[in-house]
């Protein structure tokens, strides 16, 4: 009595998935019409369904043709081809771009092998492992960069070596002579020049006086202050070479610089006239050396004849002499001396009394023909 309430309770006429299959009957077991192991079309009875289990596969399957692939594999046929054409046109051209290199006639290729230095282009066509292996770094090195140190608008103000101020603004040209120490031996190039450039003007201006220094010794400063900076540079292996130092601007200090440029213009005039007595000494002494040289020759020309060469210097010196006198040569006799020579050879008029003197003194004269 017991054991069948007990199987009366776990008995079931129905299942998760349908009716239960009645053991009483002699029927065979029948499937259930809906659930995971449901009858499907195109299957037996006996035959247990698959078709929610599989569906993973089929979505798969459906990926893969949707990507490019047909049946079982995701690249196949002339899609796979195309891929791999594509990807060697890829490669080669990652290997042509990366590994070779055109370099200008001006420039300088500098490569590093994994980050460090290995050796330096020169111009034409370079060829480097590909990238990232070995990298290019294309340099100027004919290019002349200029650096201008002080302004109209600010003073740069530098003590010379006579304790005084001087405002000066001047200009650096510099250009790249070995790449690789330009790249690698300083953190910030442009920044060390101009920090170099002023200590160097500062040592040479120390040395000076102010008036050499707003004078004419300014191309002897130019000259220092770029010798003092290549030597610098030189020794931190800075890979620069300093083309010339050109110094715009060298005056006092804006409040005493009316006063400067008074003296500046005296200086300048007492120079002129300096030069001035110079050239005149000059002419002299070359005049005085040409007269020299002719009294030689003429004196040569004595030894050789002396009453010739007497004789031509007394006309010479007559020819000098009387070409710049007023003359009157007379050889008759009897001439009156009232007679105005001087001023007939000059062109001029007599006055009415001399005009008498001379009718009077031409009367006698015309009684005598007679």
């Amino acid at each position: 009595m017991g054991w069948a309430r007990a199987r009366g309770l776990f008995a079931d006429s129905k299942g998760p998935w349908g009716q239960a299959p009645d053991s009483g009957q002699g029927e065979p077991p029948r499937r259930p019409s809906t659930g995971p192991w449901a009858d499907t079309p195109g299957r037996t009875p006996g035959q247990a369904s698959l078709g929610n289990v599989t569906s993973l596969d089929e979505l798969l399957r459906r990926s893969r043709a949707r990507f490019g692939g047909g049946g079982g594999g995701g690249f196949s046929g002339p899609n796979r081809s195309v891929f791999l054409w594509g990807a060697i046109a890829l490669v080669l051209l990652w290997l042509v771009f990366t590994s070779m290199h055109r370099i200008a006639p001006e420039e300088r290729g500098v490569v590093t092998t994994l980050g460090r230095y290995s050796r330096t282009l020169g111009p034409g066509i370079g060829l480097t492992l590909p990238s990232p292996l070995e990298r290019v770094q294309k340099v100027d090195v004919e290019n002349i960069r200029n650096v201008d140190l002080g302004s109209a608008g600010a003073e740069t103000l530098m003590l010379t070596g006579d304790q005084n101020i001087i405002d000066i603004a001047y200009s650096v040209r510099w250009n790249i002579r070995d790449p690789e120490q330009y790249l690698f031996k300083l953190q910030n190039p442009d920044d060390t020049i101009q920090q170099v450039a002023e200590s160097a003007m500062r040592a040479v201006v120390g040395t000076v006086t102010l008036n050499d220094a707003i004078g004419q010794r300014r191309g002897e400063i130019e000259a220092r202050v770029q010798e003092v900076m290549q030597n610098v540079l030189d020794s931190y292996q800075a890979g620069v070479a300093v083309q010339g130092i050109a110094i715009k601007q060298a005056d006092p200090p804006a409040a005493v610089n009316e006063a400067f440029k008074d003296v500046t213009a005296a200086q300048q005039e007492a120079e002129s006239y300096q030069n001035s007595a110079n050239a005149y000494s000059l002419q002299l002494r070359q005049k005085a050396q040409g007269e020299a040289g002719a009294f030689n020759r003429i004196y040569e020309q004595y030894r050789l004849a002396p009453e010739v060469t007497r004789r031509r210097m007394y006309y010479e010196t007559m020819e000098r002499v009387l070409s710049n006198v007023d003359k009157t040569i007379v050889e008759a006799p009897g001439v009156t001396p009232y007679l105005p020579l001087q001023q007939v050879n000059r062109g001029g008029t007599t006055s009415p009394a001399v005009q008498q003197g001379q009718q009077q003194a031409q009367q006698p004269s015309a009684g005598a023909g007679r």
